[in-house]
């Protein structure tokens, strides 16, 4: 917050030519150099409106003949990827690296993968993929919208494209970035970001996530965390999805059998829990989870699942109030079907 109030009381556009406006491209590009640094990036870096903008970028301008994604990819992704091959996952959320295989060989394709899973926290086997895509000369996108910074080596060493976003790290919202390997692999579109974007700079925003991203996020605590609320809602007779898969410790998903996700919210945000159903991006909608319906979920369990986020301001009191808040709804739903 400061940061950005920083750049308020500063601002000028940094593309101006005047002093004003070197002062602003100065401070721009040292918040850049700041961000890319913290995801130990040595290569380009777009900064963008969001990861959204990121992933409509790279899928809509990468220098690809086709387009390949996973079943279980963010509502952004799918939007903007008519006509892509979809690849199957397994029951435990992780792409067929078979079938990714296969798909593969012909005209040059750019794959899209997330990190992880903005609904289940599910990781992706980055390394893999990449060693199977840049061996059929693909080109590898990332939605890291999810990776805190420095958290996945294989991300930075692998990818060609990754999309990033301030707020999941707490920045300010509005702002993301573009990791680019190599401008060769995209389109230039826009009279700012080097040709590769169009509008503004966002002088403010840059300097709140070069503030956000240099505070280490204690991704431990968050694993105690989650593992705590793993074995409350077993307990209670939840179940935990994709319990055994590689997840991200920061986001949780859990299944009340016999009540469903829009009355769980409900209670929930009656008592100051905020949870939601799916990504955020698609909770509203209240329609069936496509990524537990690719893991092969069926109705009506898929439609009992609540996701929950841990973050820097997250501890052991919010996870056993949700605990408790729990109990008490699947308690009075057991209740009423007695």
């Amino acid at each position: 917050m400061a940061a950005v109030a920083e750049g308020m009381r500063h601002w000028a556009n940094p593309s101006s030519p005047h002093a004003e406006g070197r002062a602003a491209r100065a401070a721009l590009e040292e918040a850049r150099g700041r961000i890319a640094a913290a995801y130990g990036w040595a290569h380009e870096l777009v900064l963008t409106g969001g990861a959204s903008e990121s992933l409509h970028m790279a899928l809509t301008r990468s220098m690809a003949e086709r387009r390949l994604i996973t079943a279980v990819e963010h509502d952004s992704v799918l939007r903007h990827s008519e006509g892509a091959a979809v690849l199957p996952v397994g029951a435990d959320g992780i792409v067929d690296l078979d079938a990714l295989r296969a798909a593969l060989p012909g005209t040059r394709a750019l794959v899209c993968v997330q990190w992880a899973n903005s609904e289940t926290g599910v990781r992706q086997p980055i390394a893999e993929i990449a060693a199977i895509v840049h061996g059929a000369g693909g080109i590898l996108l990332i939605d890291a919208a999810q990776m805190p910074a420095r958290a996945d080596d294989a991300v930075i060493r692998h990818a060609d494209l990754v999309a990033l976003s301030a707020h999941k790290r707490g920045g300010p919202p509005g702002i993301g970035a573009l990791l680019v390997r190599d401008f060769a692999t995209l389109l230039p579109m826009g009279g700012q970001e080097k040709g590769y974007r169009a509008g503004t700079e966002n002088l403010p925003g840059a300097l709140g996530y070069a503030a956000a991203v240099a505070i280490p996020e204690d991704m431990r605590r968050l694993s105690e965390l989650r593992a705590r609320l793993d074995g409350l809602i077993r307990d209670a007779g939840g179940e935990v999805v994709a319990e055994a898969s590689a997840r991200t410790p920061a986001i949780g998903a859990y299944r009340m059998p016999g009540v469903s996700s829009a009355a769980q919210l409900i209670r929930f945000d009656l008592s100051g829990i905020s949870v939601s159903a799916g990504s955020a991006c698609s909770s509203g909608s209240m329609r069936p989870s496509h990524v537990l319906t690719a893991m092969g979920w069926k109705e009506p369990e898929l439609r009992e699942v609540v996701r929950v986020s841990f973050g820097r301001a997250t501890g052991e009191a919010e996870v056993d109030r949700f605990a408790e808040m729990w109990r008490t709804i699947a308690g009075e739903a057991k209740a009423r079907a007695a």
